[in-house]
């Protein structure tokens, strides 16, 4: 049947060695778009932008802070999927990712913390406040926490990848508290900054570098993520012979 041989396609793809080609061809690409994206986002953002009429320059904090936030839910949501692969159908590949994601995500969810409390700073005249979202999202880091802690707290490493998943798949419940915790709760933060089908609130002058800014900290996540994923299947699937032929061309490429 038709969706079995799309599912048989799918396992092949996600195995490991096909893994390691396939982001083997994309990293490259992926890399040359974060490093054009970043800095033409960054500079045109933090060096170019107009100020905001109300908040002045400190503003400019945005184009690091709105990627930063956007990554730490997306990545959970990631991890959640992959999680849900690994406790469903037991891909070895989907667990590698996972305990290479919750480290990045919980770095891009920790920067988000910390340049929203300095962006609070000029503009509430305080670093820190129990407000819905910033203590939602100071929720998500302590799951990125926890789901790392439980990757490293089995000798076995199947069970470690199972409760990671597990609790993976309950934190997931945290993302649309933190997505619509200012429409449901009377907060000091504000709505997000764009909004699907509607017009930006922003001129082009400072939406079009948010918007370079973001597609370069995406392109760097995912740059990131198959890094350490790759990493990962090298470590573990390292007696097989596919892995050794890599090695060995590498070696014989450096001379050594």
């Amino acid at each position: 049947m038709l969706w079995q041989r799309l599912w048989q396609g799918f396992l092949k793809t996600v195995s490991p060695k096909h893994f390691y080609r396939i982001s083997g061809l994309c990293l490259p690409w992926l890399t040359v778009v974060a490093a054009l994206a970043l800095t033409t986002g960054l500079v045109w953002g933090l060096a170019f932008a107009p100020p905001d009429y109300q908040q002045g320059d400190s503003y400019r904090i945005i184009f690091i802070h709105v990627p930063a936030a956007a990554l730490a839910m997306g990545g959970y949501l990631i991890l959640a999927i992959a999680s849900l692969i690994v406790l469903v159908w037991r891909v070895k590949t989907a667990e590698w990712v996972a305990e290479a994601l919750a480290p990045i995500g919980a770095w891009f969810t920790l920067l988000s913390l910390v340049t929203g409390s300095l962006w609070g700073k000029p503009t509430w005249g305080t670093y820190w406040v129990w407000d819905a979202r910033l203590t939602s999202m100071l929720i998500l880091l302590f799951l990125y926490w926890g789901v790392i802690a439980l990757q490293q707290a089995y000798a076995e490493g199947s069970h470690a990848g199972r409760a990671a998943a597990l609790l993976s798949l309950v934190g997931v419940v945290n993302l649309p508290i933190i997505h619509y915790s200012v429409r449901w709760w009377n907060t000091l933060h504000q709505a997000s900054t764009f909004s699907l089908g509607a017009r930006p609130q922003m001129p082009p002058a400072m939406y079009l570098p948010l918007l370079l800014s973001l597609l370069g900290f995406y392109a760097l996540f995912a740059v990131l993520l198959i890094l350490r994923t790759r990493q990962r299947i090298l470590v573990h699937e390292a007696r097989t012979a596919w892995v050794r032929e890599i090695v060995q061309a590498e070696v014989q490429a450096r001379g050594i």
